[in-house]
């Protein structure tokens, strides 16, 4: 019995995601023999997604869903994982941003992050010790005064620009977020293809049609709502971790990420030609 054919319209959509994904792999040197390897580990690892209840999910049911040769989902099913991990100068910097934004003792009467003194109570020293003793809140200052996220006031105080926040220059952090956001967002639309009853939240606004200085403008909007946004919501969330995180069930998580995207108007699929091989 062979299986039927996917909806076209999902064959589309996929290959339109897959674009910059792949445009990516072949700029960070990933060949297709690379990527098929990694595609077979992926496949197993998914298909424990199906189990069926009260039934050992087996290699040979996980090579009839994946089409993964059983003897290769033998080897991939006992391979340990490499997890991507957020570096811990990244994590504690996130944290201290998350917790100064959020906790109502950092924020001034309008509810923006207040300024802070370097040293004493209600301080950025003891703003980051908070969150972690294992950094010297000096280092983490001086990494964000040339960043640009953090500035010095007249009075001395240490003022925060969240509208310049990224949480690291670091590849390897950038690697990190690219993973787990991406993911979470394209979980969600698979969530809502499935035909779930509890739709997630996946919303976007497009316009064509328009020239570079509108968009810039309309960019430069999308940062500003977005950030307050954000800001909003991690306030929020704030409370509720305060208020939930002696309760047995407080396992779960969520992710509300932004995006915006620029592009001249798309062009038509390329076609194949005559052209001379360039190697």
């Amino acid at each position: 019995m062979t299986n039927p054919a996917p909806p076209k319209s999902y064959v589309n959509a996929l290959k339109l995601l897959l674009r910059p994904l792949v445009r990516g792999m072949i700029s960070q040197g990933l060949t297709l023999p690379h990527v098929t390897a990694l595609l077979k580990q992926v496949y197993v690892e998914a298909a424990e997604d199906f189990r069926i209840a009260g039934k050992r999910l087996t290699d040979s049911r996980v090579s009839l869903l994946t089409g993964v040769h059983r003897k290769d989902v033998k080897r991939l099913r006992t391979e340990s994982r490499d997890e991507p991990v957020l570096s811990e100068k990244a994590n504690i910097g996130a944290q201290v941003v998350a917790l100064w934004t959020g906790d109502p003792r950092y924020l001034d009467a309008s509810g923006d992050p207040a300024p802070l003194p370097r040293s004493g109570e209600k301080s950025f020293d003891s703003l980051v010790a908070g969150i972690s003793r294992d950094m010297r809140p000096r280092t983490l200052l001086d990494e964000w005064m040339r960043r640009g996220l953090a500035n010095l006031d007249d009075d001395g105080r240490v003022t925060l620009n969240p509208t310049a926040f990224v949480p690291s220059q670091d590849y390897d952090d950038l690697a990190f977020y690219f993973g787990r956001n991406l993911h979470d967002h394209i979980a969600a639309t698979v969530h809502n293809l499935e035909g779930a009853d509890d739709t997630l939240l996946e919303r976007a606004t497009y316009y064509d049609g328009l020239t570079p200085g509108s968009v810039d403008e309309l960019e430069s909007l999308a940062r500003s709502i977005g950030m307050a946004a954000l800001i909003r919501l991690n306030q929020e969330a704030h409370k509720r971790a305060e208020r939930d995180k002696d309760q047995p069930d407080a396992r779960r998580r969520f992710n509300f990420g932004l995006y915006f995207y620029r592009d001249d108007v798309a062009l038509p699929p390329m076609e194949g030609g005559d052209e001379e091989d360039d190697t």
